[in-house]
């Protein structure tokens, strides 16, 4: 299934349209559960709150919990929110495989299950999440042509869910196109930071003619950028998310932090939210909503906000 902005732009309209239409009774004791891999991350900051404005339009409840990367906190925070009756729950899996458990767990309680962001294995509703096998590759194929097609490459990986091994994928596949671009290393810095600045430091000793960097994260890339920055290397970096604070080193023109293949968080979760109304009413969804994804060099970032 194919969605373009143009598409994907509608459908957000549509689902808006139809949240602000909602009748009180049909609102009426609504819980929403959420549950985020993490709250660390400003990305996952603007899906939470998009969703409490969407909630709070219709006077639904929400309940919020971040797993802050543990799989048991979050199946733990799952049956929870099942145990307070929630009529619908969101997931963004920190674990995409670990996970399953609690999404049978809410499919047995008859609780509307859609995943966010990252898929989740088990019985799902539906998912909404980007593109995420076009945006590792988008940036690689970005990455390599501004480094004229050669050079060693390395790749800062991340939590294993469907949306990093992706990203990966798309990468990977990204840089097979230049015969003479070689990915010489592949370490995770678990897309936090303070992780990656530290791992990127140890990449760049071990791999001094180290041409060019690949990011899962805008946050881990902003922590390899650090590192890049205080090394004399001239390594180009390249990621995924759109996170202002990366945008803008772009826009900035960082001789290093060169593009960033975008995400849209609101439009995901406002998705993600219409398609469980629909089908807590009753409808038909889509078992998978795809939603493409903006590469943004120093010529776009400017005009470019989530």
């Amino acid at each position: 299934m194919f969605t373009s902005k143009k598409t994907l732009c509608s459908i957000a309209a549509a689902v808006s349209l139809s949240v602000a239409s909602m009748s009180s009774a049909q609102a009426e004791g609504l819980k929403i559960g959420m549950t985020f891999q993490e709250l660390n991350n400003e990305y996952f900051v603007v899906m939470k709150e998009a969703l409490m404005e969407a909630a709070d339009s219709i006077g639904a409840e929400v309940i919020i919990t971040d797993a802050h990367h543990d799989v048991s906190k979050q199946i733990n925070d799952v049956e929870d929110m099942i145990q307070r009756g929630v009529d619908i729950l969101l997931v963004n899996p920190t674990d995409s495989v670990s996970i399953e458990s609690a999404i049978i767990s809410a499919h047995k309680a008859g609780v509307v299950t859609v995943a966010v962001d990252a898929q989740a294995k088990g019985p799902l509703d539906s998912f909404v999440g980007s593109k995420n096998y076009d945006a590792g590759y988008m940036a690689c194929k970005y990455l390599g042509e501004n480094l004229g097609g050669q050079g060693d490459i390395a790749i800062l990986d991340g939590i294993p869910v469907v949306p990093i091994l992706e990203r990966v994928r798309g990468c990977t596949a990204a840089a097979n196109e230049f015969p003479s671009l070689k990915i010489v290393t592949t370490q995770n810095g678990k897309q936090e930071r303070d992780l990656s600045m530290t791992v990127t430091e140890n990449m760049l000793q071990a791999n001094p003619n180290l041409a060019g960097l690949f990011s899962v994260n805008d946050t881990g890339a902003l922590g390899a950028l650090t590192a890049i920055e205080s090394s004399s290397l001239d390594v180009k970096l390249v990621s995924v998310d759109g996170n202002p604070e990366a945008v803008k080193a772009i826009a900035d023109g960082n001789p290093h932090f060169i593009a960033t293949s975008a995400q849209y968080p609101r439009d995901q979760i406002r998705l993600g939210l219409g398609i469980a109304l629909a089908k807590l009413w009753g409808a038909n969804v889509p078992t998978v909503v795809p939603v493409d994804v903006d590469l943004i060099d120093k010529e776009k970032a400017a005009d470019f906000h989530w």
